[in-house]
């Protein structure tokens, strides 16, 4: 038997790196909304009580930059930020001669989508049941009856398989900020019975899987008061965990003309769909562009073994049902749209919602495996066989 573990880790709304995430994100879509075309990347810093936002940006639309920023940390729930420095500047006109019709990549570079038929949502389960217990703190925390809960928190679940089937959990790790008038105890309590024992499969759990809760014994500074955040710092617990590769750049604060976050979504997209269609029980898509060139300049994949046809036919099927250009990814995911702030926290895979997490390929991509399938076999009868 092969064993091994996985581990992946999640973090809630309040924590620093989020933070600059959310608000660039919302920045962005302050943009989209009045500005489809408009060209933005934008950063953020987060430290004590001030607030940097920076990059380039090319619109013809004026946003309240420091309305959107005081907006979304009073959402979050933070107060009292003193200082917001904006340094937004217009994008590079080198780099806009490349963008500026989204035909083009902006920029080079690698991205990866993957998807496993392992869980409903078809993402690693270690990264699923990670998001699911800080979405769940988040949720008893915006609730009036547990104050006693701030926005600050992590979390991280261990799996172990067998044969690489998912066989039990591990350990449990589950860290949140809090006030100064509830015991650990309590909060140890609380959490196991209402955040641990309500999210996680009961069948996972057993006597041997380990509970780590606010190890530390307090927690009661976080957020940027004890860490600074950046935009970008937290591209695993965007993607998927660890178990699949991740390209060079992060998602956060980029209009999808940026192949970074758009070719990203596609490849999740292609991932998933294939996946769903039963080309495999797990794949991962690599797709390269080079600024200045629409198509990419290369495309892998990888089934982990799990393949039910040749890989020369899965890419030849991609580049049929898929369009791969910015243009076409652009216009097939319908990526103009103010959607972004919805990505940034608990994963920008495996919700529901998402243009790229449609399964609208599925029956096309099926119909193309029972051709390919009739067209190779032998006999009918080979052919009900490998169906």
């Amino acid at each position: 038997m092969k064993k091994y573990f996985i581990t992946s880790e999640s973090v809630t709304e309040g924590h620093p790196d989020k933070i600059c995430d959310k608000i660039a994100d919302k920045i962005l879509d302050e943009y989209l909304k009045n500005d489809k075309n408009a060209k933005v990347a934008c950063e953020v810093i987060v430290t004590a009580k001030s607030i940097v936002v920076f990059g380039e940006v090319k619109s013809d639309f004026i946003v309240d930059i420091k309305n959107i920023v005081k907006t979304t940390i009073k959402e979050i729930g933070y107060i009292g930020f003193d200082e917001i420095d904006i340094m937004l500047n217009e994008q590079s006109s080198d780099i806009a001669l490349s963008v500026c019709n989204d035909k083009d990549a902006g920029d080079q570079g690698m991205m990866y989508g993957y998807a496993t038929n392992e869980t409903n949502e078809f993402m690693p389960a270690p990264i699923m049941f990670a998001h699911k217990l800080t979405k769940r703190l988040s949720e008893f925390r915006k609730s009036d009856n547990y104050n006693f809960l701030m926005p600050d928190g992590k979390s991280q679940v261990t799996v172990e398989y067998h044969d690489d089937k998912i066989a039990r959990i591990d350990n449990v790790v589950v860290s949140t900020q809090h006030t100064e008038d509830i015991s650990i105890e309590e909060l140890r309590n609380f959490v196991m019975e209402n955040v641990i024992k309500k999210v996680l499969p009961t069948n996972l759990l057993d006597e041997k899987t380990k509970y780590y809760i606010n190890p530390t014994g307090r927690f009661v500074i976080g957020g940027p008061e004890a860490d600074s955040g950046l935009t970008g710092r937290k591209i695993i617990v965007d993607t998927y965990g660890g178990v699949a590769h991740h390209g060079g750049g992060a998602f956060s604060g980029k209009d999808p003309s940026k192949v970074d976050r758009s070719a990203a979504y596609m490849a999740r997209y292609i991932a998933k769909n294939l996946v769903a269609a039963e080309f495999a029980d797990k794949i991962e898509i690599s797709l390269s562009y080079a600024i200045g060139v629409a198509e990419p300049t290369s495309i892998n994949i990888d089934t982990f073994g799990t393949r039910k046809v040749d890989d020369d036919f899965i890419l030849k099927i991609i580049k049929e049902v898929f369009p791969l250009t910015p243009k076409g990814i652009i216009e097939c995911l319908d990526l103009r749209k103010p959607i972004y702030h919805l990505t940034t926290n608990y994963g920008h895979f495996g919700k529901e919602g998402l243009s790229w997490e449609k399964l609208d390929k599925v029956e096309i991509l099926k119909e193309k495996l029972r051709t390919y399938r009739l067209s190779t076999a032998d006999s009918i009868g080979q052919y009900l066989d490998n169906y």
